[in-house]
C-alpha cells in the first residue's frame, strides 16, 4: 500500500500472476476500471499488422456463453460503459458503472478476457471497417505524412504501422490469428487490473479473485520479444498529394521511457531521479518530456507563437512525444499552405535545433513545467483518470511510484540539462514532407550525415 498524494493505492499479486491496484474514491458512486495486456501491437508480427486492433474490435462481440447481442445488453441495461483498444505497447479494457452494477460488469469483463469465441461473421465486418479506416487514413495529408515518417524511422520494427494495420496485412488476417494471439498473451501473469471509485479495498479484492482468482497461468514462458532497431540515417521523404495544404514534419529517435537505449553520460545521469523505479527510467525522458511542452503544447507554446502568430506560416503546428517502452521518436510538424512549405520546413528546423543552441531563460523553463504538472495534475480528477495512471505505470514495468518520481523529475529538470537532451537527440531529423507536386518536390534534399 502507498500514498500519493492524498490517494492511496493498495497493490496486491494474486497467487496467479495478475497485478491488481486499488483506489477507493467515494466522492462519486462510480467504478471505473482498466485492465491492461501486456501486448499491443510491438507483439505483432510485421505480416500481421493490425492483429492487436482487430482483436480489440472483436473481443466484445461473444464469449462461450453470450452473444454479441447479448453482451450488448448486459452492459446498455445498467447504463455502463465496456470497451476494449489496442495500443502500441498494451492491450486494454475499460468498464465504468455505478457500485452496485460492478460484480456483474467484473464477472463479464472476466468472460470477455478468458473465453472470447470471436465469432467469424463479426471478424469478418470488422475487417470490412478496418479497411475502410486504412483507406479513410490514406486520403489525409497528416497521417499520410506521419505514416511514412514512421516507416523511415522503424523500417522493421512494429511502431512503423498505425495501429489498423495495412490492407495488405488487415485482409489476410483470421480467427486463428486472433485466437493464437488471445492463447500467447492473455494470461493473468500478463496482466494488471487498476480499480478506482467508491468501493473497499477488500471487497474490490474479492471480487476480482472470484472472476480470475482460478484462472491458471500456463507453465510455459512469454514469448521472448525481439525487436529490431531503428534506422539510425536520417532520410527526407515525399509524398506528392493534391491537397489544400502541404503537411511538413520532422522526427527524431528519441529515449524510450525506460531509456535502455539512452546515452549515459555524466550530464544525463545528474538529472535526480531518486526513488525506487527511477533507475528504470530514461535520464532524459523528463527533459524531452519538457521541451515537448515548451514547443508544442497549446496557443503559447513557442512553435505555435513563433510560426503562426508571428509569421502566419501555419495553419496547425504542434510537437509529440508519446512515452514508449521501445525506442520513441519526438517529432514537431505544420500544416501549411503550399507556396509556405519551404519556409516552414526552414522554421521548424530553427526552432528545435535553438534548443541545442540557446539556454531557455528561467522564465520559459518555468512556464513550462507549470504547465506540464498542471496538466498532468488535471489529469488525475476522476475514477477512470485514476485507474489509468497507475495501472499504465505498472505495466510498463515503471511502478505506480512513477507518478511522484514523474514530477519530481520535471520539477528538477535545470536549464542546462534540458539544453543537453536536446543535443543529444535534435542532430539531422528525419524529414517527411506532403503536399501539392509543385510544392513539396521542390523543396532541396536535406544532406544527411
Amino acid at each position: 500500500m502507498q500514498s500519493f498524494q492524498n490517494r492511496t493505492v493498495h497493490r496486491t499479486v494474486l497467487n496467479n500472476g495478475m497485478v491488481v491496484l486499488l483506489v477507493e474514491n467515494p466522492a462519486a458512486d462510480i467504478i471505473a476500471s482498466r485492465i491492461f495486456v501486456r501486448a499491443g501491437s510491438r507483439c505483432e508480427p510485421r505480416h500481421q499488422a493490425g492483429l492487436a486492433h482487430l482483436l480489440a474490435a472483436v473481443l466484445t462481440k461473444g464469449t462461450s456463453r453470450l452473444s454479441s447481442l447479448e453482451i450488448a445488453e448486459q452492459v446498455e441495461s445498467v447504463g455502463a460503459s465496456l470497451g476494449a483498444d489496442a495500443t502500441p505497447d498494451y492491450f486494454l479494457l475499460s468498464l465504468k458503472t455505478v457500485s452496485s452494477d460492478f460484480a456483474q460488469m467484473l464477472d463479464l469483463a472476466g468472460q470477455l478476457l478468458r473465453a472470447p469465441t470471436f465469432p467469424e461473421a463479426e471478424v469478418e465486418l470488422e475487417q470490412c471497417l478496418t479497411l475502410q479506416g486504412i483507406r479513410s487514413q490514406q486520403e489525409q495529408p497528416f497521417a499520410i505524412a506521419f505514416e511514412q515518417l514512421r516507416q523511415a524511422m522503424y523500417p522493421d520494427h512494429p511502431y512503423a504501422f498505425s495501429s489498423l494495420g495495412t490492407e495488405a496485412t488487415v485482409s489476410q488476417l483470421t480467427c486463428a490469428d486472433l485466437h493464437h494471439y488471445h492463447q500467447t498473451y492473455f494470461r493473468p501473469d500478463n496482466m494488471v487490473i487498476s480499480l478506482a471509485g467508491r468501493i473497499a479495498p477488500e471487497y474490490a479484492l474479492e471480487l476480482i479473485s472470484e472472476v480470475f482468482g482460478d484462472w491458471q497461468a500456463p507453465a510455459t514462458p512469454l514469448p521472448a520479444l525481439v525487436l529490431p532497431v531503428p534506422n539510425p540515417k536520417p532520410q527526407q521523404i515525399v509524398t506528392p498529394l493534391q491537397t489544400q495544404q502541404s503537411i511538413v514534419m520532422l522526427g527524431y529517435l528519441a529515449p524510450s521511457v525506460r531509456g535502455a537505449e539512452a546515452t549515459a553520460t555524466p550530464e544525463s545521469a545528474s538529472v535526480p531521479l531518486n526513488l525506487p523505479t527511477a533507475k528504470a527510467v530514461s535520464p532524459d525522458y523528463a527533459a524531452l518530456k519538457l521541451l515537448n511542452t515548451y514547443l508544442g503544447n497549446g496557443l503559447s507554446s513557442r512553435l505555435f507563437v513563433e510560426l503562426r502568430e508571428k509569421r502566419g506560416l501555419a495553419y496547425e503546428v504542434s510537437a509529440l512525444y508519446p512515452t514508449r517502452l521501445d525506442t520513441s521518436q519526438f517529432a514537431v510538424y505544420m500544416g501549411t499552405a503550399p507556396d509556405n512549405t519551404a519556409t516552414a520546413l526552414a522554421g521548424l528546423r530553427t526552432e528545435v535545433e535553438r534548443l541545442c543552441n540557446v539556454v531557455l531563460s528561467h522564465e520559459e523553463l518555468q512556464a513550462a513545467k507549470n504547465k506540464l504538472l498542471g496538466q498532468y495534475a488535471l489529469g488525475k480528477q476522476t475514477n477512470a483518470q485514476l485507474a489509468q495512471v497507475f495501472g499504465w505505470y505498472e505495466t510498463l514495468g515503471l511502478g505506480i511510484e512513477f507518478d511522484s518520481s514523474f514530477t519530481a523529475a520535471i520539477s528538477a529538470v535545470t536549464a542546462p540539462v534540458a539544453q543537453q537532451a536536446a543535443c543529444r537527440y535534435f542532430s539531422e531529423p528525419f524529414i517527411s514532407l506532403v503536399g501539392p507536386a509543385a510544392a513539396v518536390t521542390q523543396v532541396p534534399v536535406v544532406a544527411v550525415s
